[in-house]
Formats: structure tokens, C-alpha cells, sequence
């Protein structure tokens, strides 16, 4: 699960556990949940400036019962590691540009373009 997209639950299906009992112990033994230094906002934003690039993407998605998200990712990455370089619940610019000013300015300088793609739902 550390190096591969893989749920707990088709985990617990391939080798015939539990796969809620695997994932509850994966957060509370194995991974840094605890001692991740987002944990407290997570719910809300998570940023990762260590991915950001030259170009950046944004766009916004409904993960979970309708909630809208906006996720800036890295285009260089193509989508793979490192890609994302915020998540943040809702789509208003004001707390969106919130979280994305946390970003150091010297890194936010080396932003060349911003694509964003709209979509008639």
C-alpha cells in the first residue's frame, strides 16, 4: 500500500483478511498519519509546494457526496507522482488563494502558465 495504489479492501480480498481491519491498522501502525504535519487540516487543504512547477493545471472535481474540490496539480508529472501540488474543498477564489500563498513567492515565481479547463456538465 506504501508503493502501490492498492485499497485495503482488495488487499484484504487477494490474501483473505479483513480489509477495513487492514486499513484501520496501515493508518495506526504502519503510516506517518499520526505524525503527518497536515493531519489537522486535512479535511479542509492539503498543500504540497515541494511539487510545484513551471506548469500548473487546475481544475475542480465532486469527490464525495456532491462536495466540490479544486486541485492544482504539477503538469510536468503527467498525472503520475508528485503531481499534486494542492487539494482544497470548495471552488472560492478567496480560500483558494489563501492556501495557495503559503507557497514561498521564489516558488510561485517560477510559475510560467496556469491552465484551467472548463466544462459544460
Amino acid at each position: 500500500m506504501d508503493n502501490h495504489p492498492i485499497s485495503s479492501h482488495l488487499l484484504g480480498r487477494l490474501y483473505q483478511v479483513d480489509g477495513k481491519q487492514l486499513g484501520q491498522q496501515y493508518k495506526d501502525h504502519l503510516s506517518d498519519f499520526h505524525s503527518w504535519d497536515q493531519k489537522d487540516h486535512a479535511d479542509q487543504w492539503m498543500l504540497f509546494a515541494e511539487n510545484i512547477g513551471p506548469y500548473l493545471s487546475i481544475d475542480e472535481t465532486a469527490l464525495s457526496n456532491g462536495e466540490l474540490y479544486t486541485i492544482v496539480t504539477n503538469k510536468e508529472a503527467k498525472g503520475g507522482k508528485k503531481a499534486i501540488v494542492a487539494m482544497i474543498k470548495g471552488t472560492q477564489a478567496d480560500q483558494i488563494m489563501a492556501v495557495l500563498e503559503r507557497i514561498p513567492l521564489r516558488k510561485r515565481n517560477k510559475v510560467k502558465e496556469v491552465t484551467w479547463t472548463w466544462r459544460l456538465t
